[in-house]
């Protein structure tokens, strides 16, 4: 039974609801191609009050005989969320109930709740997708062994995740991946990071991952990547161009970092991007 109504959208026969993981410790030193004191400043201009909590949020889609989950959180890696099963059962879903989860990319807070505390997989029913490029490059030794030290440890966590599903473990390229929803690759954070738009009855919704982790900043400023990006540069063209599509298409969108309220609109104000959060609504 549903006790706690989290922030929803319908999408034709689908319904997207936007489930917290919790918070990790980030800081503005993180950014690039822009002043810490420009950075605080935009931050403090938008209300935000804790500059140095970022929001992890993962996305339930129920419908067309589907419950899939986009994305798993942090699972409490480093002390960062760990809130998502809690949630999931105040949203009414048990993990047994999960047949599809869909990775955005594999870094901590996204594949750190696929393992319980036992190092079991936390969703025993999964099937587990993610784009090709993405498991391939986490399971690389190549690249493990070039990583620096303080990496280390998300590999092999991106590693144990992918073996507790290795039964299940579907990986993909862009396109239709189930009716209704398709990957996107939106490369730059990592290698095979990957959006989803989902489309019902005429509807989308683009679920674009880590497009932004300070969306008050990296929105109208999309030249400012953060140090988690694999690829800076790569990483802003792809926010660009994904932001100009937005804004022209009015397409809903939902991200793991935008905020407890989950979904957003990209708006054009004065020759800069911005964002309009949206609150619950059964059409859009």
């Amino acid at each position: 039974m549903t006790n706690i109504a989290f922030p929803s959208q319908q999408v034709g026969d689908l319904v997207i609801t936007a489930i917290s993981d919790g918070y990790l410790a980030g800081s503005l030193a993180l950014l690039s191609n822009i002043d810490a004191a420009d950075a605080s400043s935009m931050q403090a201009n938008a209300g935000v009050k804790d500059h140095t909590a970022i929001h992890i949020g993962c996305y339930l889609v129920r419908g067309d005989g589907r419950t899939i989950l986009i994305d798993a959180g942090a699972g409490g890696f480093k002390q960062w969320g760990g809130l998502l099963k809690a949630n999931l059962a105040l949203a009414g879903v048990q993990p047994s109930e999960i047949d599809t989860i869909l990775l955005t990319h594999a870094h901590p807070d996204h594949v750190g709740g696929l393992v319980d505390t036992s190092g079991e997989a936390a969703f025993p029913n999964a099937e587990l997708g993610a784009h090709h490029r993405e498991v391939a490059f986490w399971q690389d030794d190549g690249n493990l062994s070039r990583a620096p030290e303080r990496a280390r440890g998300n590999f092999l966590l991106a590693r144990q995740a992918f073996d507790c599903y290795r039964d299940r473990l579907r990986t993909f390229d862009a396109g239709e991946v189930f009716p209704g929803v398709t990957a996107m690759l939106l490369p730059g954070h990592t290698e095979g990071h990957t959006g989803y738009r989902l489309e019902s009855c005429g509807l989308n919704l683009l679920v674009w991952g880590d497009i932004v982790h300070f969306p008050q900043i990296q929105v109208p400023r999309p030249d400012v990547s953060i140090a988690f990006d694999q690829d800076a540069l790569l990483a802003a063209e792809t926010r660009k161009r994904l932001l100009d599509l937005a804004s022209s298409e009015r397409l809903l969108i939902a991200g793991m970092h935008l905020g407890e309220l989950g979904f957003t609109l990209i708006e054009r104000m004065d020759g800069n991007y911005g964002v309009r959060y949206v609150g619950s609504s059964r059409h859009i």
